[in-house]
């Protein structure tokens, strides 16, 4: 057998050797199985305040178009209270009473694209060419099946009291178009 050159060694020679690891008291984070305990017994606490998060996004995410947040009711009269009038609205908002106006729009292919529901803005247009905004946020709550005429068709708008008169004065002097919005 041959003999190993001294300057050789078999592998794992080089390491070093092995001794014993020294005991260490175990490492606690301070206070954890606390905080654990405490969610435990505050959990509906914990629900409840995720379920208010929750309630609040989806209010704030809510559809823009609405004339009120939805989940806020209007406030109800006082108990005892005899009174037959609308309870005021959320957030001291005055109330606007709309009417609904037939408008007779001049071009009545553009009529023809309008549903209701849609939101538009109604243009007088003078004789001397010059255009003014008669109505803006107007909805759309009908379109008559009355035909078209020379003069255009017919589109039934809800819009407050005084924009109605407006959008009368109009139609007796101005051409009057839409604008979809």
């Amino acid at each position: 057998m041959a003999q190993l050159s001294p300057l050789v060694r078999p592998p794992g020679a080089d390491a070093p050797p092995t001794c014993e690891v020294p005991h260490f008291a175990p490492v606690r984070v301070r206070g954890g199985r606390y905080r654990l305990r405490l969610l435990v017994r505050h959990r509906r606490r914990a629900v409840a305040a995720g379920l208010a998060m929750t309630a609040a996004a989806l209010v704030a995410a809510g559809p823009g178009d609405a004339g009120r947040a939805r989940g806020h009711p209007a406030s109800a009269p006082p108990a005892g209270s005899t009174s037959a009038t609308p309870s005021a609205p959320v957030r001291g908002q005055r109330a606007v009473e709309t009417v609904t106006a037939p408008v007779r729009i001049a071009d009545a292919a553009t009529v023809g694209l309008l549903r209701p529901g849609d939101r538009v803005d109604v243009v007088a247009a003078d004789s001397g060419g010059e255009a003014r905004v008669v109505a803006t946020w107007a909805r759309v709550t009908g379109i008559p099946d009355v035909g078209a005429t020379g003069t255009g068709a017919l589109v039934v708008l809800s819009v407050p009291r005084a924009t109605a008169a407006r959008l009368a004065g109009a139609a007796a002097t101005s051409r009057l178009a839409v604008t979809l919005r």
